[in-house]
Order: C-alpha cells, then sequence, then structure tokens
C-alpha cells in the first residue's frame, strides 16, 4: 500500500503553546495543576498530562484555593476569568492567540456600534468563549440559511468575526450571504483567518486527488479534525476519522492502493505513528510524505512561564 501523509498536519502552534503551558507549569509550581476543560481536544494528549500531574475540571468550582488554574486553548468567557480574580486563584492562559484576536476585533467592533455576528459552530467552547468575552449581544449564525432568517433592517451596521477552526473556504458562502444582506458590513482580513486550519484543509484537498482513502487522526470532539474529514467526503473520497492505530478497520482498506494519512491540529504525531504502524500489521506499507506548506509559526509563553 502507498501510503501519502499530508503536510502540514497535526500541532498547531496554539496547541503546541497550550501544551507547553500545562507541562512548564507543572515543572514549576509542581502537581496538581488544574486546567479548566480539555487543553485541546484530543484524549491522548489529555491523558498524557494527567499522568504527570493535571487535573481536569469543567468548572472552576471544582479548583481549590490557591491552586494553579490553567484556561484551555480555546478561551473562556469573561465570567470565568472575573471568578478566577474573585477567588484569587494563579491562573495562566492557554487561549490561542489567534483566539484572542478574535476577541479583540469583536469588542472593538462593538465599541463602533456596529451588531456583531458570529460565524461558528454552537456549543463549541471556542464559540462559548468568544460569546462571553465581548461585552454586549453576539448573533451566532451557523449556515447561509440562518443569515436569511436574521431579522435586523438590511442598513444595520453590522460587523462579523469567525471561529479560528473555520477556514476561509468554509466561511466564504456565509460571509458572502452577509454582505449581500446588509448595506453596512465590516469584517476582519481574510488573512486573519486561523492559518493552520486553511493549511491543513488545503492539504486534504490535495491528497483527495492522490488516494483511494482518507485517514485523520483526531477526536471526535475536534472541530477540526471532523471538517477534514468532510472535506475528503466532499471530494469523493471514502474518508474516516479514527482517535489512534486500535480504530482502524481492515474493511477501509480492502481494494484501496493508495491511502492518505493527516491530522488534525490537536492530534500528536505518535498517534499518525501508530495508525501506520496498524496499517503495516495489514500489509506491507510505503510510507511518502507529500510537499506541502511550511509552518514556522511560534507563540510566547505567559510571562510567569516564559524564564523557567
Amino acid at each position: 500500500m502507498e501510503v501519502y501523509l499530508a503536510q502540514p498536519r497535526g500541532f498547531c502552534a496554539g496547541v503546541v503553546r497550550a501544551i507547553e503551558i500545562v507541562e512548564r507549569a507543572l515543572e514549576t509550581y509542581g502537581p496538581p495543576v488544574y486546567v479548566r476543560h480539555e487543553i485541546v481536544h484530543n484524549k491522548y494528549v489529555v491523558e498524557s498530562l494527567k499522568n504527570k500531574g493535571a487535573i481536569f475540571v469543567e468548572e472552576l468550582s471544582e479548583v481549590p484555593p490557591k491552586a494553579v488554574t490553567v484556561f484551555s486553548a480555546h478561551g473562556v468567557a469573561r465570567s470565568v476569568e472575573e471568578e478566577a480574580a474573585a477567588r484569587d486563584l494563579p491562573v495562566l492562559n492557554a487561549t490561542c492567540p489567534l483566539v484572542t484576536k478574535v476577541h479583540n476585533q469583536g469588542k472593538r467592533y462593538i465599541s463602533k456600534g456596529r451588531t456583531l455576528i458570529l460565524i461558528g459552530h454552537a456549543g463549541h467552547p471556542e464559540v462559548e468563549g468568544t460569546m462571553g468575552q465581548v461585552p454586549g449581544p453576539v448573533l451566532l449564525v451557523q449556515s447561509v440559511e440562518e443569515v436569511k432568517a436574521l431579522t435586523l433592517p438590511a442598513d444595520t451596521p453590522v460587523a462579523y468575526i469567525t471561529q479560528t477552526t473555520l477556514s476561509v473556504d468554509d466561511t466564504r458562502d456565509i460571509i458572502a450571504a452577509l454582505q449581500a444582506r446588509f448595506t453596512d458590513i465590516q469584517g476582519p482580513d481574510i488573512r486573519d483567518i486561523c492559518y493552520a486550519t486553511q493549511n491543513r484543509q488545503s492539504a486534504v484537498r490535495n491528497l483527495s486527488k492522490l488516494v483511494d482513502v482518507i485517514l485523520v487522526v483526531g477526536a471526535t470532539n475536534s472541530s477540526n479534525s471532523n471538517r477534514l474529514r468532510e472535506i475528503g467526503t466532499e471530494a469523493g473520497v471514502a474518508s474516516y476519522l479514527i482517535a489512534d492505530g486500535s480504530e482502524l478497520n481492515p474493511a477501509w482498506l480492502k481494494d484501496a492502493r493508495t491511502v492518505g494519512v493527516t491530522a488534525g491540529a490537536s492530534a500528536p504525531e505518535v498517534l499518525v505513528d501508530d495508525v501506520i504502524e496498524a496499517m503495516r500489521r495489514i500489509g506491507p506499507v510505503k510510507v511518502q510524505v507529500l510537499p506541502g506548506r511550511e509552518e514556522n509559526i511560534e507563540f510566547r509563553l505567559p510571562a510567569q512561564l516564559a524564564a523557567s
């Protein structure tokens, strides 16, 4: 079997930073360190950090007094920040800088008196955090149909921001619908949309031209991993989302000569290796990494950890 690895795949800079914050906190302050929500959407990553002494909680009320607390890469609402401050918890904020950028864009649009529209998925932690960061009402839209259903007058001054795990391609039709619907509309530059999401989706589109089957390594609750699988399917290639090699179904590869493998932004490379090993147990495998965009972005750690 010919196996083609998408490039880029796996961890983005925001995920690398978030994981490093938890690891550095454990080294600097000693365990336990409390993390509100999954630091990133990947069970393997969460379990490995648990083994090092991280304790994951859903609510701050579960964090003991004075315990070192980490906010996940997805960001949190202002109410969570205020609760932590009121309890005097020492907080390390692992929110991805690109998510923080979206928060700041939303605040700026609201301060100019615009009605804010967020393009994203209801219930996603990033969306909940963004809606809770902006000091004013935020209208969430998930589709072109929901744009058409908005009851605002056409001349309402509006602005839009987008969930970072959606790419330029994901949001293009919704943005076009908003621009057709409103006469006074502003939005961020297209270059502000998360580079990692766009790059991984573009890589899967290239991959889909070469292979019979696509395997996406990632978690079922990972928005960007699910989207990678959807893109493969939309391209007409049988595509499957798997957490690791143990979930590989040999029947998927029965008639496949070429298999493409990629990974969501929160999936570590060790899980990609695990999937390839599972394929080797089925039959001989020749692995080739496709050319793709190099990513050299690094995000700085919080000041409390930068020198540790």
